[in-house]
């Protein structure tokens, strides 16, 4: 890969927008389930930390029809501890549909309550990468 001189240089990713149509209901399921944590809020807007220091932001659009998938098509999200089985299980406990991908059985999928995919990278898959 060829290496070209860019004017500005682009050190991480400082944030992700999600939109959401109850930001309450978003706030549990970030923060209960993936151990999010506040970072900031303002308004119907919350900016939420991982423990990696990585921020999702909800902004509630309860006015507006969400569209998930269309914007962004999934958010990967490492994991600090956990297996294939054991980590299914816990999203499964909850109510929530895992998915995998073809050719990868251990790959696992899901979606949050307004339909934006999620992926969670277990340790083996970390290792993997």
């Amino acid at each position: 890969m060829t290496m070209t001189k860019s004017k500005l240089k682009v050190t991480g990713i400082d944030h992700v927008v999600l939109h959401d149509k109850d930001l309450d209901r978003s706030k549990r399921f970030y923060m209960d389930l993936l151990g999010f944590e506040i970072a900031h809020e303002g308004g119907r807007n919350s900016f939420l930390k991982s423990s990696g220091g990585q921020v999702i932001a909800l902004f509630e659009r309860a006015d507006r029809d969400i569209h998930a998938g269309e914007e962004m098509n999934h958010m990967a999200l490492r994991l600090a501890a956990g297996e294939y089985a054991e980590v299914k299980g816990i999203l499964e406990a909850e109510g929530i549909n895992v998915t995998g991908r073809p050719g990868d059985d251990e790959c696992i999928y899901f979606s949050d309550p307004d339909g934006h995919r999620l992926q969670v990278l277990t340790l083996k898959e970390q290792a993997g990468h």
